[in-house]
């Protein structure tokens, strides 16, 4: 059977509780990380799906990388192969569909509660859990591309997740684990710890990890389901 590609744009930003689910399932996939030297495939034929992770980039800089991963992502749709996108994952899916990525209405970072739309596609694929604890780090954010579903929204981001068809683009980061948690948490770049005072969005690492007890196993359970329908249109 076909393996699955996984996309990483840095390598401290890896496939975390993804690849955890994947080696649990004997799902086999194979990651690129083009900050440790990985040149992207340049077809997507060998590949039943496509996951695209995220990375402190932003989706319109100037960078090879993106547009081969925008490539990719394209070759996907065309051929119906399934395509999940984590933040900028999702924001380079929504580029490549021809929608726009810009500054978000506000910066999320840290876990944030987002309320899925009433409608069977966005059911589908969240579940019955209305309003859905995730976890963020984003200053911009994807428009609508033609088409595509809009699945979630919060008052800070109104565009929180699209489906087009099989296809899946989030502004959070649902392969969030404990390790990766503990790395961004401990963060300390100075516009993120200025933002930490003057922004409601935006959660100090003490806060992230305090609320991890209770809201990362509810997201990895979400995650799961996630990355289960995705993959139940792979062929």
């Amino acid at each position: 059977m076909k393996r699955v590609l996984v996309l990483q744009h840095l390598s401290a930003d890896g496939p975390a509780h993804l690849a955890a689910w994947l080696q649990r399932e004997g799902i086999a996939f194979d990651v690129f990380d083009t900050q440790a030297g990985h040149a992207y495939p340049a077809r997507i034929d060998a590949y039943r799906a496509l996951a695209v992770l995220g990375g402190e980039m932003s989706a319109n800089d100037d960078l090879p990388s993106l547009r081969q991963a925008e490539a990719l992502i394209l070759q996907a749709i065309d051929r119906s192969v399934p395509v999940i996108g984590h933040c900028l994952g999702g924001q380079l899916m929504a580029r490549a569909l021809g929608a726009s990525v810009q500054a978000s209405p506000a910066p999320e970072i840290g876990w944030q509660s987002m309320q899925v739309l009433d409608v069977p596609q966005a059911r589908a694929w969240f579940g019955d859990d209305a309003a859905p604890t995730v976890f963020q780090w984003h200053f911009e954010a994807f428009g609508l591309p033609a088409g595509a579903q809009l699945l979630a929204s919060s008052p800070a981001c109104p565009h929180q997740a699209f489906a087009l068809g099989p296809h899946l683009a989030m502004q959070f980061h649902v392969e969030l684990d404990a390790a990766k948690l503990a790395t961004w948490s401990a963060s300390r770049d100075p516009h993120y710890l200025a933002l930490q005072s003057s922004c409601a969005t935006v959660q100090s690492g003490p806060a992230m990890r305090v609320q991890a007890a209770a809201a990362l196993p509810a997201q990895q359970r979400l995650a799961e389901r996630l990355y289960r329908r995705w993959l139940s249109a792979a062929g």
